[in-house]
């Protein structure tokens, strides 16, 4: 299969290309650096799949979560949204070494929403000073860095503090937040290294920011949790802009700046990729703090957009061409002199263009920003409607 691109470091593809997975394989440790704006759990499945492949992947994350068991800590303490974090260090933890297990589980405990609050307070006691069996499991020093971590968060924690439902892997992203000073970087360093995640995660900003939208019809909602279509109901307009608020409860739109941090993260990627996900709340809201795209063009590598299939509640009245004229749209608000084709070179698609809204994608359109086209099978029956991880990674890899 041939590809033509304006960078002459892709010239021609082949999908899959054996030989790079094979090599890939055989040293995932020296695998390519694919990066990933992402949120969510749609990745889940593909991270777990890449790890086999490369121990090197960035996975850059939006931190405007304002639903469920966020919300009550972001409530409770002033900060960014940690469960998606904690997501996708889950997704990339190596369980094949011996004390995973055990480190696993404990991360991935979630107080029931049903029990009552002193009976979970005291559950939580016992496993901040280490009587709990999810605790006890866990060997040492990893059970003592957690131990500190679950002390530390329960002696910051407000006294009503809400524990249904409450996820212990991000508690202790949580507490290590706040021990160092509200810095992400140390607490996603320890936390990777007590999972073993084979790649790096970090949020795309480190800042108690929120997700607002305008629809079509000039109502404004404010919170992702109202516009993802997962805890109320689905939106019944079209988006006509999405920002970023200081709250809940204002509607000003802000701007914000990536760390340096993250612009070397970007300028060291082999392959950007604008993966599935909720195309408002996972992929565009990666693009609006101020620095992203100008980090992305000044990248010289390939940037690819791989678009779901099927239904997305939040691309209600998107057609597939919209969606990538959108994605554009927005890349070019924070990178108004660069050209499309430094932001965006490739839609990666599944043979069957009819898996997608609008089931067209027009060359002649596309081609005037530079953008191409490359189809393969990346649907099997099993995943059917869905993108199969495994066909996924495989494409990935044959490109990067």
């Amino acid at each position: 299969m041939s590809v033509r691109s304006s960078f002459t470091i892709l010239k021609k593809v082949k999908l899959p290309d054996k030989y790079k997975l094979a090599r890939f394989q055989r040293s995932p440790e020296l695998g390519p650096k694919i990066l990933f704006f992402s949120g969510g759990s749609a990745l889940k499945s593909v991270s777990a799949e890449l790890i086999h492949y490369s121990h090197n992947s960035i996975h850059l994350i939006t931190p405007f979560d304002s639903g469920g068991s966020s919300a009550v800590l972001r409530k409770a303490f002033n900060m960014p949204a940690v469960g998606d974090l904690r997501n996708r260090l889950m997704a990339l933890a190596d369980k094949s070494l011996y004390f995973n297990p055990s480190v696993f589980k404990l991360f991935a405990y979630r107080f029931p929403k049903d029990e009552s609050q002193n009976k979970l307070r005291d559950e939580f006691y016992e496993m901040a000073f280490g009587k709990h069996p999810l605790v006890a499991d866990v060997p040492d020093p990893m059970r003592k860095i957690i131990k500190h971590h679950l002390r530390f968060f329960w002696q910051q924690m407000p006294e009503d503090f809400d524990f249904r439902g409450a996820n212990i892997g991000n508690l202790v992203l949580t507490s290590g937040y706040l021990e160092y000073e509200r810095h992400f970087d140390p607490v996603l360093f320890i936390y990777s290294k007590l999972v073993e995640a084979r790649g790096i995660v970090r949020p795309i900003v480190n800042k108690n920011v929120h997700l607002a939208v305008k629809l079509d019809n000039g109502e404004v909602i404010c919170g992702q949790h109202k516009i993802t279509g997962k805890e109320v109901p689905p939106l019944r307009s079209k988006i006509k802009e999405i920002f970023l608020t200081q709250s809940l409860d204002d509607f000003e739109p802000i701007r914000v700046e990536i760390r340096e941090k993250i612009k070397r993260l970007i300028g060291e990627a082999e392959l950007i990729c604008y993966p599935i996900g909720s195309f408002y709340s996972s992929i565009i809201a990666n693009l609006l703090p101020s620095g992203v795209a100008k980090a992305i063009a000044n990248n010289s590598c390939p940037k690819i957009f791989i678009p779901n299939t099927g239904k997305d509640p939040e691309a209600i009245g998107l057609t597939l061409e919209e969606q990538v004229l959108k994605l554009i749209y927005y890349l070019r608000q924070d990178a108004p002199e660069s050209s499309p084709v430094q932001l965006l070179n490739f839609i990666l698609v599944d043979e069957d263009i009819k898996l997608y809204p609008g089931a067209r994608l027009s060359k002649l359109e596309l081609m005037r920003f530079g953008v191409e086209i490359i189809r393969c099978k990346l649907v099997s029956k099993e995943s059917y409607p869905y993108l199969d991880p495994e066909l996924l990674v495989k494409a990935l890899l044959s490109i990067v």
